[in-house]
């Protein structure tokens, strides 16, 4: 069984901000596996199926950004889920625009969703970062994770995005480091 989360703000005006990518990676699974309608559950908007034999959960927190632990910390309890099978999709500033890095655990670099996770259920989960680019200086960051992508910008999200979707069978393996390495040299 596995859970993949994506991270973002729920708001209508957030839908194309740099810090809703995680929810544009959950929606683009959710289409290219067919997994179920979403419905919200859990204070988020789940989705079921199954990839690869396995049974996969996919969740967009409805809890804003700085809660998302509050929604994955129920989710997991009722499903019996282990942190282990857990892979979360979020933005990430100290990443260049569209690199890609998977890893386990760590620090949350100041993210305040990774904050929240780590707080209701612990740092043993995995985390595929997608970069957004990185500020002039640390006061931009807000503006900037809040800021939508531009067109050209789109236009390589959905690149970045597809990149994803085809490499997830490696990402199901928890071969973190080998989906860093092919989901980069496509």
């Amino acid at each position: 069984m596995l859970l993949f989360v994506g991270l973002g703000n729920p708001s209508p005006n957030n839908e194309n901000n740099r810090h809703n990518i995680g929810f544009k990676i959950i929606d683009a699974i959710n289409k290219k596996f067919s997994l179920s309608k979403q419905k919200p559950k859990f204070k988020g908007l789940l989705t079921t199926g199954t990839i690869r034999d396995k049974k996969v959960y996919a969740i967009k927190p409805l809890t804003f950004m700085n809660n998302s632990g509050v929604c994955i910390r129920e989710l997991i309890e009722y499903f019996k889920i282990d942190a282990e099978d857990i892979i979360v999709f979020h933005d990430d500033v100290d990443i260049n625009f569209g690199k890609i890095k998977a890893k386990f655990g760590g620090s949350s670099a100041g993210h305040n969703g990774i904050e929240s996770l780590d707080k209701f259920i612990g740092k043993d989960y995995s985390r595929v970062r997608i970069g957004i680019g990185k500020p002039n200086t640390k006061s931009k960051t807000i503006d900037l994770v809040l800021k939508n992508f531009d067109v050209e910008e789109q236009q390589k999200l959905e690149t970045i995005t597809n990149n994803i979707i085809n490499s997830l069978t490696i990402l199901i393996d928890k071969k973190l480091e080998l989906f860093s390495s092919t989901v980069n040299n496509k």
